[in-house]
């Protein structure tokens, strides 16, 4: 059972549903998106998410959840989407540029891909004040944009060190998109790898507290 409301739905190339949840008090100031499932191998953003979403649980701010991005990668267990790019390479970046075919392929073109466009018209039209994505494996808080603060109490509450630099290139990444180029704070929340799940939710519910009480 999930206590949200369907606010925008649309079928990955493989028919696979991709939906926008939306949690919300009559009024608020603040609007928070998280994102799980960029990578098809990386699935524990999707069952902390809907986790949470299990519970009624009161928030201040409007609350926008993306449980599964890419279904057809999941499906497959692979970091790319059906059409085996790499969404967090597809963004329409200053630094985008078409690499070698392989699982951080970025596409023929930018935004390329119905589910970057759909994040893309989706940060357009909500505005989101922040933004957190869920990844794996790597154990840290990642962050773009002014989310130094954010980054910090997100490591205060997971125990998870900060790491602005993630160590490689990443053009057409999607904090690159929404931190660096639209300044939208942006946290990119690697857990760690195969993680029990009661471990991984008692290390990381207070994330979602924050989000809808704190922030």
């Amino acid at each position: 059972m999930i206590f949200a409301d369907i606010l925008l739905k649309i079928n990955s190339v493989n028919k696979k549903e991709i939906l926008l949840l939306e949690r919300k008090p009559q009024e608020y100031e603040k609007t928070v998106l998280i994102i799980g499932v960029f990578h098809g191998d990386e699935p524990d953003g999707e069952y902390l998410i809907n986790k949470y979403l299990s519970e009624r649980n009161e928030t201040k701010n409007r609350l926008l959840f993306i449980p599964c991005l890419n279904p057809d990668g999941k499906e497959k267990n692979t970091r790319t989407n059906f059409n085996n790019v790499d969404l967090n390479r597809n963004f329409p970046t200053k630094n985008w540029e078409k690499s070698e075919n392989n699982e951080y392929f970025g596409g023929d073109s930018p935004a390329s891909e119905l589910e970057t466009q759909f994040l893309v018209y989706i940060i357009d039209r909500y505005k989101p004040d922040v933004i957190l994505t869920l990844h794996e494996p790597y154990k840290i808080v990642n962050y773009d944009g002014p989310a130094k603060e954010i980054a910090e109490k997100i490591s205060e509450i997971t125990g998870y060190e900060i790491q602005q630099d993630i160590g490689y290139p990443t053009p057409g990444s999607f904090g690159t998109y929404c931190g660096i180029e639209r300044n939208i704070p942006t946290i990119t929340l690697e857990l760690p790898e195969k993680e029990p799940k009661e471990k991984l939710w008692a290390q990381n519910k207070g994330i979602f507290d924050y989000f809808a009480s704190i922030y």
